[in-house]
Formats: C-alpha cells, sequence, structure tokens
C-alpha cells in the first residue's frame, strides 16, 4: 500500500481513513488535468530559483506532459490506497524517475496545490459555461428575430395583461443571459488570480517566485497575501456558484414558461417530438420532460451557494477539512449546467410557434390599453379614456382594434436586439480568455 504524503512511522486507522478521504479521490479526477498543469509551472519556478537543476527539470516536465495527456484523455486513475490525485501524481513520477520526483512538492503544500487546481479547472469550466450560454443566447436572438411580428398573450398574475410577441419573449431570455454572463465574468476575475506560493497559508521559507508562476499559468495578478489566499478556499466556489445560480434562474424560467406554453390549454408552442415522452396507458400524451427535468437541475443548482455557504460559514482563518466537502457539490454541478443549457439550446432552436393564437376571442381583452391609449391620443384624458373603456368592457361593448403600434426602446415594435447582441459580445470580450488559453499552450508545448 502506498504511503501518505504525510504518514511518518503511524499508519491511520482503516475507518478513520474511510471516513476522512470520503468521496476525495472520485472527485479529484476532475482536477487531474490541472494538478499536472500546476506542477508544470511551479517546477519550471523552482529550477529558476536553484531548487531543481536543469536536466531535473528536463525530464519532470516530459513526463509530467505525459500524465497529462493521460489524464486529457480521461484515463488518469487514482490506486487503490493512493489518498489523492497530489499523490497519485508524485507516484507516477518517482516510479518512471525516482527520487527526482520527489522534488516537485519543494516549496507548496498540498493546501494551495488544490487551491490552484480548483482555480485552473474552475475557470476552464467557466469558458465552457459562456460558450454554451453564448450559443444558446444566439438561438434566443435568432428566435426573436424570426417571430417578431407574431403577437402572444402577456399576463399579470397568470390573467391576460396586454399584447407580447414571440420577439419579446424569445428576446427576453437572450438579454436575461447576458446578465448572468455580467456576474460570470466577475466570478471569473476573482477565479483568475494565482494563490500557488501561500503553501500551508502562511507563504514559504524558500524564495519562490510567484510571479512567475502566475504569469506561466496565464492568471491576471496573485492572491498576494498569503493568509487570503487559503481564505478563498470556498469564497472562490461560492462566488462562481452564484453566477451559475444566475444562470440556472433563467433556465428554470424559461423552462417552466415552455411547459405552460407548450400544454394544450395555451398552445402557444410546440416542442419537438424528439424532447417529448409518451405515458404508458395514455398514447395521446407527448410529455415536456426534458423542460421538467431542466427546470428541478436548474433549482438544485440555485441551491448551491447556500450549500458552500453552509460548509464553511462558521470556519475561522486557515485550513480545515469541512472545506474538502465543498468539492463534492461544486465540481459535478458544471456538466449538469452545462447538460441543462445544451438540452435548451436544442429546443429553443427546434421549437415551432403557433403563429394565429390571438384569432380566438377570448384574448380580445389583451387589447383594452391600447384602445385607452388611442382615445388619449384623441385628447381625451387618461382616466376619462380609462373609464370609458372600462365601461365598454362590462357593458360587453368592446371591440378590440388588434392593430399594435409599439416603436419605443425594447417594446414589441422595436426589440433593441442589435443592442443586446452588442452588450453580449462586450461582456465577452471582457473575459479575455485567449490570455489563459495561450498560456497554458505554452506550458505544455
Amino acid at each position: 500500500m502506498a504511503q501518505k504524503l504525510w504518514e511518518k512511522n503511524v499508519q491511520v486507522d482503516k475507518e478513520v481513513e474511510t471516513f476522512t478521504v470520503g468521496r476525495d479521490r472520485e472527485m479529484d479526477l476532475y482536477l487531474a488535468k490541472y494538478d499536472v498543469l500546476g506542477s508544470m509551472a511551479h517546477i519550471t519556478m523552482l529550477e529558476s530559483i536553484g531548487l531543481l537543476e536543469k536536466d531535473e527539470l528536463t525530464v519532470l516536465l516530459a513526463e509530467l506532459k505525459n500524465i497529462y495527456a493521460v489524464a486529457d484523455r480521461g484515463e488518469f486513475v487514482i490506486e487503490e490506497g493512493v489518498e489523492d490525485v497530489h499523490s497519485q501524481v508524485e507516484l507516477m513520477l518517482t516510479r518512471r524517475l525516482g527520487d527526482i520526483g520527489k522534488k516537485i512538492h519543494s516549496g507548496r503544500s498540498r493546501n494551495d496545490q488544490v487551491l490552484l487546481d480548483l482555480k485552473l479547472f474552475t475557470r476552464a469550466q467557466i469558458q465552457e459555461l459562456v460558450e454554451l450560454t453564448n450559443g444558446l443566447f444566439e438561438v434566443l436572438i435568432s428566435q426573436s428575430n424570426r417571430y417578431k411580428h407574431i403577437l402572444m398573450p402577456g399576463y399579470t398574475h397568470l390573467q391576460i395583461a396586454m399584447p407580447s410577441s414571440f420577439g419579446l419573449w424569445f428576446g427576453a431570455y437572450a438579454e436575461s443571459l447576458a446578465d448572468d454572463l455580467q456576474m460570470m465574468q466577475a466570478a471569473y476575475k476573482v477565479c483568475n488570480r494565482n494563490p500557488l506560493g501561500s503553501a500551508a497559508g502562511y507563504g514559504s521559507s524558500f524564495p519562490l517566485n510567484r510571479q512567475m508562476t502566475t504569469n506561466l499559468l496565464g492568471f491576471d495578478a496573485l492572491d498576494y497575501n498569503v493568509v487570503y489566499a487559503q481564505m478563498g478556499r470556498g469564497k472562490m466556489e461560492r462566488t462562481v456558484a452564484f453566477a451559475m445560480a444566475g444562470i440556472a434562474a433563467t433556465l428554470s424560467k424559461l423552462a417552466f414558461d415552455a411547459c405552460m406554453f407548450n400544454s394544450q390549454n395555451f398552445g402557444f408552442i410546440k416542442l419537438p417530438d424528439q424532447f417529448t415522452t409518451g405515458s404508458s396507458i395514455m398514447p395521446h400524451k407527448k410529455n415536456p420532460d426534458v423542460f421538467e427535468l431542466t427546470r428541478a437541475k436548474c433549482n438544485k443548482i440555485q441551491g448551491l451557494p447556500q450549500q458552500i455557504t453552509l460548509i464553511c460559514n462558521n470556519l475561522p482563518s486557515g485550513y480545515f477539512r469541512d472545506l474538502q466537502i465543498i468539492k463534492e457539490v461544486f465540481l459535478p454541478a458544471f456538466d449538469e449546467l452545462k447538460d441543462c443549457i445544451r438540452m435548451v439550446t436544442h429546443m429553443m432552436r427546434e421549437v415551432k410557434v403557433n403563429e394565429h393564437i390571438l384569432d380566438d376571442d377570448k384574448y380580445a381583452l389583451l387589447f383594452s390599453v391600447e384602445e385607452v391609449n388611442r382615445l388619449v391620443l384623441e385628447g381625451v384624458p387618461f382616466r376619462d379614456a380609462y373609464k370609458q373603456i372600462g365601461l365598454n368592457i362590462e357593458a360587453g361593448k368592446f371591440t378590440p382594434n388588434k392593430a399594435v403600434s409599439h416603436t419605443h426602446e425594447g417594446s414589441i415594435g422595436n426589440l433593441c436586439n442589435d443592442s443586446i447582441s452588442a452588450l453580449m459580445q462586450n461582456i465577452i470580450d471582457g473575459f479575455s480568455f485567449s490570455k489563459v488559453n495561450e498560456a497554458e499552450k505554452e506550458l505544455l508545448a
């Protein structure tokens, strides 16, 4: 059995080991290639300050690149008896290179190592989320433009209120995603700062060059204060989780609308058959299960910031094992949210719109405000116009004019989709992913 990095002469009780390790080995598989990437930057820095020889660095980097390739293919395994990803990487190095492999840990702790791994993993996941969210945004804007002239009922209190349009409906969710990515950009900036070199949270007596590893890994800056770097564990995850919850909230609301609008009582949209499921006893059923599951999954993701908060809320400064549990709720959440975005993107691209909803007389009262406004434009005071139309409705004498002319910014006739798209592009450009991608590419070259 492999010895733990921290074990001396006494082995830990097996039951205690099982409890304390928990699902950490499973969770560490998410971090494997990022642990290798961080080690490559760290040892490059160690060689520059004289803690590694140049020929040692060369062979270590070559072997770490091999391990990175294994992890990138999804073939990395943490062996039985090996505590975590850090131990596994070091074990693989020492098997191939002997004692040279034991030198990679100088000047760092597993504390700053996992801090780094989490940040490298998270910023990569954020980039994927941003790209997928932008893909959904583009579909929503396209559908908004395509159906901009098709009217639909707008509701307040689930009562018919005023005319809306599919241009407004699709476009509203597009703009919501732009705001969600604005929040994600702020979270990304918190994430994209380098904790490496903070060691166990109190720095190192080695003359580490923390700016060098910052540059090598493409970070925007350091987490400067070493105590704060350790305090960032949990804080970074919570901050990103709040941004993820924003996207999830938009998807959940869209999913509710879609389920409701797809029902026979509404009949506003028709979901593609391949995205619906049937009933075991009712042959006519086409259930919107994908949207229902999306709603549930996204509602669960909206609870993620609170879970993280409660795990680390009453901890003082310094490292505590409690923080390990955050991985179990945080790391898998990215895949779940990405799956939801993909599904919603497919469905919004294929959804069919009912173009004749307002032909039904039950929606006639939607146009009452239009009639009030028409009278006001003819010179009737608003309160008098409102009362006149109200009395006509009560007397059953209201006859709607279904022509709608809204021209102000963001209304039915002036969706401002070009402005919304420009807003989104500006937000995406602000992430500056290219800097990170180039740095990682160069490190692996």
